[in-house]
């Protein structure tokens, strides 16, 4: 049976689902779908099976205590004992350095196992004996790291992500089938269309798709030695930014150039991705204000307030000498009115230019791209899934740290879309072709 702990952590995952879902429906100014009805039934009706659980094994553990209390006698205080009782008092770990030092201590000969490490046992190996199996990192340490990846991210921050529950390992999104904004083909064939008095009306109807997200795995493991394990601030310090930014790097690089076999689907090779082919006679590994322009011209309007500028950092020097030709002169473009000793190069018709590691380098395509991410649709199953075993390494001295996240991801369209009015197709995502 799981621990109260471990009861109330369920729990309170299951509150924060059925919170996001709420705020969903409120920014969105609608009543829950029907679907959505019902999977919120089944949190509500997990989170009431959980609390019955809780405050019956928390009766039973009062009922357990005192019928001990009253059948032994008060134990002599053992001086040497202190460290024991401060971390039997504490319920959890004050810093994930602490937690790892635990975790050492748990794994020399005769060394005492604390009583706030869960314990996970390996296939084979004896259950008896906890450590056998590793330790499992405290999911409010290991999610930290989760959550360090998603709020401070140049990219992942932007991206429309839910979050499964329950047992689900994947997620089917209904997205309208529309692939041009033409008269009976908007959202898929709904139409609208001008009637005189009392004629006959005409019916029309939405065409959907499915777009179907699997959760693949992204896993991190990492070896610390005895020595690192003495300093806690040192430990916990190199173990959550090492895996915050080594997290971060793959998600990233997964939305931007995944390939969508046991990946998310990256932009880059999403079918939806519109190009920009260069101007006629334009120099290799070159960026003009004609490429900018009709990028921007082939984004989606309504994309256009939420959009952002992605490019590799080896395009930034063509940026900051980008100009408009104004006779036998010409105009900056990308310097702002403060000239280069002010905040330089923030932005390109408003919009934000993030420089990342993540883009081609200039000339190749995709070296600068303009992206709505928020219509990149991501899932995940939660927390991170973390634990660390004393035992894959002991000969060398080190502990292994290893950290699991399950997460998919693609673009909300599966093609470009043809406007109402126009020849050139439309996107959430735009690129600009090779320059070479």
């Amino acid at each position: 049976m799981k621990t109260i702990k471990l009861m109330k952590e369920d729990r309170d995952a299951l509150l924060k689902e059925l919170e996001k879902m709420r705020d969903l429906c409120t920014q969105e100014n609608r009543m829950p779908a029907p679907e959505e009805v019902e999977w919120a039934s089944g949190k509500l009706d997990e989170i009431r099976d959980l609390e019955a659980n809780i405050a019956l094994e928390e009766r039973t553990q009062g009922v357990l205590e005192n019928a001990r209390k009253s059948q032994t006698p008060p134990d002599k205080p053992n001086p040497n004992d202190n460290e024991n009782s401060v971390h039997n008092q504490r319920e959890q770990f004050a810093s994930s350095g602490e937690f790892y030092q635990a975790v050492m201590r748990a794994g020399m000969p005769g060394g005492h196992v604390d009583p706030r490490l869960s314990t996970r046992a390996a296939s084979g190996l004896s259950e008896s004996v906890p450590s056998d199996g590793g330790f499992l990192v405290e999911s409010q340490m290991a999610n930290e790291i989760l959550k360090n990846v998603w709020d401070s991210g140049m990219i992942l921050p932007r991206v429309s992500r839910t979050t499964l529950g329950g047992n689900a390992t994947g997620m089917k999104f209904n997205g309208l089938d529309e692939t041009s904004r033409a008269d009976g083909s908007r959202a898929g064939g709904i139409r609208a269309y001008w009637a005189a008095e009392a004629a006959e009306k005409t019916a029309s109807k939405p065409k959907f798709r499915q777009i179907e997200l699997s959760l693949n795995k992204l896993v991190g493991l990492c070896y610390a030695t005895d020595e690192l394990l003495q300093d806690a601030n040192a430990l916990a310090q190199t173990i959550t930014e090492g895996f915050r930014d080594e997290f971060d790097f793959k998600l990233t690089d997964s939305i931007i150039n995944g390939s969508g076999a046991g990946q998310p689907l990256g932009i880059l090779n999403a079918g939806c991705m519109v190009s920009v082919t260069k101007e006629t006679g334009q120099a290799a590994d070159t960026i003009v204000y004609e490429n900018v322009n009709k990028m921007w011209s082939r984004l989606m309007a309504k994309s256009r307030p939420s959009s952002v500028w992605i490019c590799n950092q080896d395009c930034e020097p063509q940026l900051h000498t980008m100009s408009i030709a104004v006779g036998t002169g010409g105009v900056p473009v990308y310097m702002p009115a403060g000239g280069a000793s002010a905040t330089p190069y923030s932005t390109l018709f408003g919009r934000p230019v993030v420089p990342i590691e993540h883009c081609p380098t200039i000339g190749d395509t995709g070296d600068i791209m303009l992206c709505d991410f928020s219509k990149y649709k991501a899932i995940d199953k939660g927390g991170m899934q973390s634990d660390v075993s004393i035992h894959v390494r002991f000969i060398y001295d080190e502990s292994v740290f290893r950290f699991v996240y399950r997460f998919d991801g693609q673009p909300v369209l599966s093609s470009a879309i043809t406007p109402f009015k126009g020849t050139n197709t439309l996107s959430h995502f735009v690129k600009l072709d090779a320059r070479t």
